[in-house]
């Protein structure tokens, strides 16, 4: 039975990543560039988050809480797309910590500011 219970969490895992590429797919051309980036990032500095959907955008799990998350222009009709990072974040610094990024573009330079926050984040 065990066996059983793994495959179905692999298959689980498989369907979730799915439907992040999914939603990132189905972003204007714009927000998915940066999407399919942000989830590249995302994936290579925190393997031990696992992609889903929440609320329709795609999110990153640790033990089924979501850590971060981003969302495109059109979610709610904003002029930028936006990372943003929960509570189980390990980003509290002092008594007022941001936890929303607005995204424009991605350089080399908010790439790294990204995966760092990303390493923070699970740390």
């Amino acid at each position: 039975m065990a066996g059983n219970n793994t495959t179905k969490k692999t298959t689980k895992k498989a369907d979730d990543e799915t439907a992040v590429l999914a939603a990132i797919a189905a972003m204007p051309k714009a927000d998915r560039d940066v999407g399919e980036r942000l989830h590249a990032i995302i994936k290579a500095n925190a393997s031990e988050l696992t992609p889903k959907t929440w609320y329709g955008m795609p999110a990153y799990a640790k033990d089924g809480k979501v850590v971060c998350f981003f969302r495109s222009t059109e979610k709610f009709n904003e002029r930028y797309m936006t990372l943003g990072f929960n509570d189980i974040a390990n980003l509290d610094e002092g008594p007022m910590w941001p936890i929303y990024f607005a995204l424009k573009e991605l350089t080399a330079t908010e790439e790294m500011k990204i995966a760092a926050l990303v390493k923070k984040a699970v740390s």
